[in-house]
């Protein structure tokens, strides 16, 4: 093959804006507002839709320090990447072995997930729901080891698809206008202070915006493509979250919500459309989530390479099969994720997961403000926000608030 003919291969592979965009989207929502929504309201009651609002900002801030560092680096790596060009490999090492944890957690939730609305669709429960999620794994770590790989164009498709059904369950839900069914207890409501818990407990919801940094390579005038994919990825999901917290729980009812809050939307959409709601809930929350599973332990398994090859991590991790895959990464990320499955409930991992990635965010934003990459005041709004929000996370998990 001639270089032009490669070079124009590579052109036709290489991620513009939209399809940028569309995989910060379908990284945030893959398992998010489908996994913690009832989690958030458990939490928040009527002020969930602020909990979302709050880490959205947070959210936007931290994308703002990803941008600006892989733009100032020009190259791939998030935050493992940051570390190691400052010469801070021992913190690199341990952020490596954090991300693959906090990757390891959402793959867990997103099996949590997928297992729940399959199992809710057939009727079953319980056992057969931690079994499917099991499933899931195993059969996509499968996938994996192939060397299979998700195309742009079918992302693109896929989160234009659950955006439509979102935005749709949400409409219906606010053309029946019905605050009141929002409220949890009417004898104890929830105050605002609630919004602020609700952030750190779901925060993990957010997570995925940052992936982006490990395609800087992939994509089209990378620059630029980060520079605008990023932050609209993040302000279209926050919108979807406020507006599906706002308008399920109208349709739902606060309560019927957190007492399913596994299969949270499937009731909502059943209450907006009947059995068509419910099945096309049901249909996106299962390939949302397994697309997740993909995208997550594809990455997560790179990420290892990477940092297996830069001599922090056991050299296991970097090597490769016939078939090109780093497999023992992909083996002990899903097998840790099912084993997550079978023992952890949705809060617990929920809540694992965001305070792994308030602890990410709060370093990325450190970062930029100590290499003076981007601007200063958004990425102190960015820091400020991740650590009150791990703050609030913690005291309650220790059952202060």
């Amino acid at each position: 093959m001639s270089s032009s003919s490669i070079q124009h291969s590579r052109d036709r592979r290489a991620l513009g804006v939209g399809g940028a965009w569309a995989m910060a989207v379908g990284g945030m929502i893959g398992g998010g507002i489908f996994s913690t929504l009832g989690v958030v309201i458990s939490v928040a009651g009527e002020w969930a839709w602020l909990s979302f609002l709050i880490g959205g900002v947070v959210a936007l801030a931290s994308g703002h320090s990803y941008s600006a560092l892989t733009r100032q680096l020009d190259r791939p790596g998030g935050s493992y990447a940051y570390l190691r060009a400052m010469n801070w490999n021992r913190a690199a090492r341990y952020v490596a072995w954090l991300l693959i944890f906090g990757y390891t957690l959402t793959v867990a939730v997103y099996a949590v997930t997928f297992g729940a609305y399959a199992a809710h669709a057939m009727g079953q429960d319980g056992m057969v729901a931690r079994l499917a999620g099991v499933t899931a794994i195993f059969i996509l770590m499968g996938v994996n080891l192939l060397g299979a790989s998700e195309a742009s164009a079918l992302e693109q498709f896929a989160v234009w698809g659950k955006l439509a059904i979102l935005f749709g369950l949400a409409a219906i839900g606010l053309w029946h206008w019905a605050p009141d069914k929002l409220i949890l207890d009417p004898g104890q409501p929830v105050g605002w202070h609630g919004a602020l818990v609700g952030t750190g407990v779901v925060f993990m919801a957010y997570e995925g915006f940052q992936l982006l940094s490990y395609d800087y390579d992939e994509m089209r005038h990378p620059a630029r493509t980060i520079a605008l994919a990023m932050p609209l990825a993040i302000v279209v999901t926050c919108f979807a979250y406020i507006f599906v917290a706002v308008g399920a729980g109208m349709l739902a009812g606060g309560p019927a919500i957190v007492q399913q809050e596994e299969v949270a939307l499937a009731l909502a959409g059943q209450e907006a459309m009947g059995a068509f709601g419910f099945y096309a809930v049901t249909v996106a929350a299962v390939f949302s989530a397994s697309s997740a599973i993909n995208a997550t332990v594809f990455a997560t398994a790179r990420l290892a390479e990477t940092a297996a090859k830069d001599g922090e991590l056991p050299q296991l991790f970097a090597r490769r099969d016939k078939r090109n895959v780093p497999w023992a990464g992909t083996l002990l990320i899903s097998a840790v994720a099912a084993v997550l499955v079978m023992v952890g409930g949705i809060e617990g991992l929920v809540e694992g997961g965001s305070l792994v990635f308030l602890l990410i965010f709060s370093l990325v934003n450190t970062l930029a403000i100590l290499r003076k990459a981007g601007t200063r005041w958004v990425a102190g709004v960015g820091l400020a926000g991740s650590l009150s929000a791990a703050v609030m996370l913690v005291l309650y998990l220790i059952g202060v608030v």
